[in-house]
Parts: C-alpha cells; sequence; structure tokens
C-alpha cells in the first residue's frame, strides 16, 4: 500500500447569538445558542477532514481549493465541500480521526450521528471525539472551537 499520513487543523470563534448562525459540526445541526463564524458554514470539524485528507495528498488546504475570500463558496455547506474534496484528492481515503476542542456543548450524546455523517460522505470509518481545553485560552473561555484531524489515504500508484 502507498499510503500516506495528513494531519488538519481549523478553528472558528462563535459568532454572536443575534446572527442566528447554526452549529454546524460534521455536517449535523447541533443544539446551541451560538454557531461559529465563517465564510462557508464554519463546520471547522469538517474543515479539519478535509485538511488533512488535502495533506496527505500534498494538495495543499482547503483555502487552496476554496478560497474564503470567493463568492462562490459564500455559505457553502462543507459536506459539499468534502465530496469535492475526494473527487480532486490523488488517492483513495482509509479511514479518519478527528478531536474537537471545546467547553461547550458537550457533543456526547451526538458523537454516533456526527461519525455517520462523515463516514456517509467519505465512505470510510470516521472517528470523532471531544476534549476541553480546560478552561484554559480562547477555547477555554468559550469563545469558539478548534478541531484537530489526521486522515490515512492510499495513494495512486
Amino acid at each position: 500500500m502507498n499510503a500516506r499520513v495528513g494531519i488538519g487543523y481549523d478553528s472558528h470563534r462563535f459568532a454572536e447569538p443575534a446572527e442566528g448562525r447554526p452549529l454546524i459540526l460534521g455536517g449535523v445541526t447541533i443544539p446551541h445558542d451560538r454557531g461559529l463564524a465563517g465564510h462557508s458554514d464554519a463546520d471547522v470539524l469538517t474543515h479539519a477532514v478535509i485538511d488533512a485528507l488535502l495533506g496527505a495528498c500534498g494538495q495543499g488546504d482547503i483555502g487552496t481549493h476554496f478560497p474564503p475570500d470567493s463568492e462562490q463558496w459564500a455559505g457553502a455547506d462543507s459536506l459539499d465541500l468534502l465530496r469535492r474534496t475526494l473527487e480532486i484528492l490523488e488517492g483513495t481515503p482509509v479511514n479518519v480521526d478527528a478531536t474537537v476542542i471545546g467547553e461547550q456543548p458537550r457533543l456526547s450524546g451526538h458523537r454516533e450521528e456526527i461519525q455517520d455523517s462523515l463516514s456517509a460522505a467519505l465512505g470510510v470509518p470516521v472517528s470523532v471525539k471531544a476534549t476541553t481545553n480546560e478552561g484554559m485560552g480562547w477555547i477555554g473561555r468559550g469563545e469558539g472551537l478548534a478541531c484537530t484531524a489526521v486522515a490515512l489515504v492510499e495513494r495512486q500508484a
């Protein structure tokens, strides 16, 4: 197997409650009083997965393919961006592991649905975990969420 590993990271601050943005993680709307601010739907988890996949194939990052200053991607569904990413990869994903970092909301009741959503979009197993930042820094103050992801991709020969 010609396998390569990629690592992805993304972070987004929470939008103001008055903006009425939904909180979307892994394509799943999570009940919370604030969504994440961003050019697309600000799905920090899916964005980290995209970067991990692109990194495994040496194809840049999410901003290279879906620039945040392009009107084409304004309000974009990140699962759609993930599906588009699969079309440009020079390889086939094998599996993905991701960790969402934030104080709130608790994701334990949504983890399986999030994993199922990402697995369906990718066609491979996806493991999603969640942790806090133990009250430290901007994440610990509840200003937003971050995510790391690792993807294994079997490269085309």
